[in-house]
């Protein structure tokens, strides 16, 4: 097993928080061989490419908020992000993913990390029903920017504070440009500290632009 150092991207963590981590990429390396968590040629550099990149999402907004993953698949980044809670006591994690292979997988997960997470089996379009506020909501390689605002829209009238804190690759300014199309929103741009390529989009203060 891989030995995960203590200090993450500036970010310091317990020893109990760090064998949680290491619990957490075993886990997922024995799963992935059953079920298509992420693509295969990624699942060597689980630590860099899973781990760090998740990482980096916490450190932009830490403390004990209430978080809404979509579409959390291997748990990359909302398991890190209830692990990393576990440490603060407080705060939340509501996991939605509508694949039961892989929910049942993020609620060992939980199980066997002791992750502040909880698993929604629903459809993404489901979820404001299930789930009522939150303080930031996550989403990794999951749809265009476009699509990620119309599935946060119904939280983000509930909540003005809300942020969105969305993993984008090398093609961020179109999804970007597209999506100003229909929205408003304010916008810093992370640069990642895994691709130097990616970035992570931090939006605020949404709202649909006048049809």
């Amino acid at each position: 097993m891989n030995v995960l150092s203590p200090d993450l991207n500036g970010l310091d963590v317990s020893r109990e928080t760090v064998e949680r981590l290491n619990t957490f990429v075993a886990l997922f390396q024995k799963w992935a061989k059953a079920i298509n968590l992420v693509a295969p040629s990624t699942l060597s550099a689980a630590w860099n490419r899973h781990v760090v990149d998740s990482v980096q999402i916490y450190a932009l907004y830490p403390g004990p908020h209430t978080w809404i993953d979509l579409g959390s698949g291997g748990g990359f980044p909302g398991i890190v992000t209830g692990i990393l809670l576990a440490e603060t006591g407080g705060g939340w994690v509501h996991l939605v993913e509508s694949n039961n292979k892989k929910a049942a997988f993020l609620r060992t997960a939980i199980l066997e990390t002791g992750a502040r997470a909880s698993v929604h089996a629903i459809r993404i379009e489901d979820a404001p029903a299930a789930i009522e506020k939150c303080d930031a909501i996550s989403a990794r390689a999951l749809a265009d920017l476009d699509l990620l605002l119309d599935f946060g829209l119904p939280w983000a009238e509930r909540n003005p504070e809300l942020r969105f804190f969305l993993h984008k690759g090398r093609d961020y300014q179109r999804e970007i440009d597209k999506a100003l199309g229909r929205w408003r929103f304010d916008l810093v741009k992370h640069a990642s500290i895994v691709e130097p390529d990616s970035v992570v989009l931090e939006l605020s203060n949404l709202s649909r632009k006048p049809q």
